[in-house]
């Protein structure tokens, strides 16, 4: 295939005055496909089966595939087991990893992803991040923050808040955050592969105002972070204004100080362009990956004390406290808060009060460990409990699933099949030994709860349809 690029936008890259990195690029995006690369979500026991090329940056969970297969005929795409993203944002697993280790020496972090859906940045920063460390998803778009607190629930962080909202809400947070990740809203350059949009929408007026938007963001979350804290700063564009020059928009106007990153050493990634500051560009006809700018800077330390909250008061829902008990792992570390909507969340310990903190200033979509919701007089267990890591594994009666009877599960139908011995009431639908969601037995058949939202939409005449493989290994 050949794609016509605008020509505004070759003259651009021209401009940049590095044939050498331009020339492969255009090569790439006019006459290459994407790759497909999937990670293993690690946390919850998945490995890969794949025998295919490994990610550079993620060798251990990250792999390209030869092909597309139609990932919604996979039980364990809908079981969160693995994560469809492209191979170069895979790369901030090692990137959280390092500042981690040598900035934070190890102990926890509370990070901030601010731009965050679909969430495959929050997910691969959650692979990097210390033990107990507690991340907040933010989205300003509400359909997509839906998006967001869908893939960040079947990932199955117990430490983790989805929130929706402008950035304005974010620094009215106080400076809290030891990272703040910043993957900015952009004209979305790195995309043009992908997305038929991204070349039809490209313009220079569409850089500048990205730009624009860009720094009030950037500022934004430059107050909600810490003394001493760090921010990353990424895009999916190749242009200089909304990548090196707002880098140093950073360094110069906000004091941020510039540090290097493992990006440096990974196969094919090429540095900022014109500038002295550290910087890496992931693009195509480099990488086997799309676009993707990434920096990172430091917020000068000062003599600020460690931001306190204050201790939840108790909720009083003694049927909640004990249910959260019985079905978590070490329920005791958790202390219960209650939704607007009912639902019940379970929230650790380590990080009494910061929830609250955070729902006084945001519109949390979800906080903590989704435990259970009220249904007249009993509990009921929330759909997102079954993927939760905090989960524990002896907490229901299972019944486990053959892929066919798997994907009608997801598809919505009720089951008529159950074992004589399944108890009646709550219990998990797993495949391979891995859960899917909740039923309720009431005797001869049990009702299928697996949330409308996520329901697979395929017909059953097409789940065959060739391209379906086995991907993970539980």
């Amino acid at each position: 295939m050949s794609r016509t690029l605008p020509q505004g936008f070759i003259d651009a890259l021209a401009h940049l005055g590095r044939p050498d990195i331009t020339g492969p690029l255009l090569d790439a995006l006019r006459d290459t496909d994407p790759s497909v690369a999937v990670r293993a979500n690690t946390r919850r026991g998945a490995a890969l089966a794949s025998e295919g090329e490994r990610v550079p940056w993620l060798p251990d969970s990250g792999t390209y595939l030869d092909s597309r297969p139609n990932f919604a005929l996979d039980p364990a795409w809908h079981q969160g087991l693995y994560y469809v993203q492209d191979a170069s944002s895979m790369a901030f697993t090692a990137i959280v990893r390092q500042l981690a280790d040598n900035y934070f020496d190890g102990h926890p972090i509370l990070y901030l992803d601010a731009c965050a859906a679909p969430g495959g940045k929050s997910i691969a920063a959650a692979e990097g991040l210390p033990a107990g460390s507690c991340i907040l998803a933010n989205e300003y778009d509400p359909r997509r923050a839906s998006v967001l607190a869908e893939n960040i629930a079947k990932y199955g962080m117990a430490n983790t808040a989805v929130s929706q909202g402008d950035t304005t809400k974010i620094a009215s947070l106080g400076p809290i955050f030891d990272i703040v990740a910043v993957d900015a809203p952009c004209s979305g350059e790195g995309m043009m592969r992908k997305e038929p949009e991204a070349i039809a929408q490209w313009s220079t007026g569409l850089t500048q105002s990205c730009a624009k938007l860009q720094r009030q963001i950037i500022t934004d979350c430059w107050t909600a972070l810490r003394p001493g804290g760090m921010m990353l700063y990424s895009t999916c564009t190749f242009n200089r204004t909304e990548n090196e020059e707002n880098l140093a928009f950073i360094v110069e106007n906000l004091g941020g100080i510039p540090v290097e990153l493992p990006c440096a050493h990974f196969p094919g990634v090429v540095a900022g362009i014109a500038t002295d500051y550290p910087c890496y560009r992931f693009m195509p006809g480099h990488v086997r990956g799309e676009g993707l700018f990434v920096a990172a800077v430091r917020k000068p330390a000062d003599d600020s004390d460690t931001p306190r909250f204050p201790k939840p008061s108790t909720l009083k829902a003694p049927d909640a406290e004990a249910y959260k008990n019985k079905v978590l792992t070490n329920g005791k570390q958790y202390y219960l808060r209650q939704a607007k909507d009912g639902t019940y969340y379970a929230i650790d310990n380590r990080h009494s009060g910061l929830f609250d903190h955070l729902a006084g200033h945001l519109r949390l979509l979800a906080c903590g460990v989704p435990l259970c919701v009220r249904k007249g007089k009993d509990l009921a267990p929330a759909w997102q409990l079954a993927f939760s890591e905090a989960l524990a594994g002896s907490s229901f009666a299972t019944i486990g699933l053959d892929r066919a009877s798997a994907l009608s599960y997801l598809h919505g139908e009720s089951m008529t099949d159950i074992p004589p011995d399944l108890p009646k009431g709550f219990a998990i639908a797993s495949y391979a030994g891995s859960p899917l969601g909740f039923i309720k037995n009431i005797g001869r058949r049990a009702n299928n709860l697996y949330p409308d939202s996520l329901r697979l939409r395929i017909s059953p005449d097409k789940w065959n349809a060739p391209g379906f493989y086995n991907i993970i290994n539980v």
